[in-house]
């Protein structure tokens, strides 16, 4: 079980990071601008300083994910060559 939840969390760090890295700078996130527009914060979310906050997240993701399962891999090795 323990198992299946880190590749699990790998997964979403991978999908988040890719979403968050790139759906910023889509024409996507120019059509969520426009209902938030009637709050205000329409002007505020296309700018390109968000956009990069946004995707600077998703590079975090992507990093968190990538040192998980390098780590999950060598924890593996390690594993097996102790066995060995």
């Amino acid at each position: 079980m323990r198992r299946l939840l880190h590749v699990l969390f790998i997964l979403y760090c991978a999908e988040a990071g890719f979403f968050l890295l790139v759906v910023p700078w889509s024409p996507s996130w120019e059509r969520l601008a426009g209902p938030l527009a009637t709050i205000g914060a329409g002007a505020v979310i296309v700018e390109p300083i968000v956009r990069g906050a946004v995707s600077g997240f998703g590079l975090v993701h992507f990093v968190w994910g990538a040192h998980d399962l390098l780590g999950w891999i060598e924890r593996r090795r390690s594993r097996e060559s102790l066995r060995t």
